[in-house]
């Protein structure tokens, strides 16, 4: 019997792994996080399979829902929305499976932050602009931060941010933002990215908070993404597809290091 922790993806049901599609198949119990996991996704499972909403349950209680497949001989997909890699509570899963000598397995997942960029349309790393994409989070009631994980170190560095669960936060990341990007940096905000009832927000980091206010704000579960390069036009080309960019796989002259060598 073995546990697999499957990353469900951003929202749209097709937006699984091959891997993760055939476990879900296969498994006679699946745990889903039904806050966030969509009921489509569960479509996967077999006929007659236990299938079980964690949302209301308690760390032990998930546990005890794998030992009782584990002493019936039963494998278990447990389902988290994104990837399991961030935010998940996959951890504190695993740590009590290993103690319990419960077998487990991960199957990444589509994350939200790639979810929300090709909504967009937009890649997050630009030559000259942006070469890093730093993934992060305001302090909550579920987790607090470490003292050196700051918006205003993360924002000296001048990388893409993706800074998740802070919609209810968005005065804060303004005030510890503006010093290093400017009022003027754009702004996406993305909720539910690939569902069909996504949307998207386009503002600047001055003017982010308004453009949030009022009916239809975006809920808990919206991504902001804060940046140069989310409506860069005049960004340089990278040296890859260069004429002139002597590499394995297209040698640039005859005298080249890479030509005839086969690599």
């Amino acid at each position: 019997m073995t546990v697999h922790f499957i990353g469900a993806g951003p929202g749209a049901p097709d937006l699984l792994t091959l891997r993760g599609r055939d476990l879900i198949a296969r498994c006679p119990v699946c745990l889903y996080a039904g806050s966030l996991v969509p009921e489509a996704v569960l479509g996967h499972c077999p006929p007659g399979a236990h299938i079980v909403n964690t949302a209301p349950l308690t760390l032990n209680d998930i546990i005890a829902l794998c030992r009782e497949a584990d002493d019936a001989g039963q494998d278990v997909a447990r389902l988290h929305s994104g990837d399991l890699s961030v935010w998940s509570a996959m951890g504190e899963q695993i740590r009590r499976l290993r103690a319990e000598g419960i077998a487990f397995t991960v199957t990444p997942g589509v994350p939200s932050f790639a979810a929300a960029a090709a909504t967009l349309g937009v890649e997050l790393t630009l030559p000259e602009l942006a070469q890093s994409v730093i993934l992060t989070r305001t302090p909550g009631r579920a987790s607090t931060m470490p003292p050196r994980e700051t918006l205003a170190a993360f924002g000296a560095t001048g990388a893409t941010l993706a800074i998740h669960l802070s919609i209810h936060n968005l005065a804060q990341v303004a005030r510890d933002l503006l010093p290093a990007y400017g009022a003027e940096c754009p702004v996406a905000i993305v909720w539910r990215a690939s569902w069909p009832d996504e949307r998207i927000i386009r503002a600047t980091l001055g003017t982010m908070e308004a453009a949030c206010a009022g009916a239809g704000a975006p809920e808990r579960t919206a991504l902001i993404l804060i940046g140069p390069a989310l409506d860069a036009e005049g960004f340089a080309e990278s040296s890859l597809y260069a004429p002139g960019y002597d590499r394995r796989f297209r040698p640039a002259t005859a005298d080249s290091r890479f030509a005839g060598s086969g690599e």
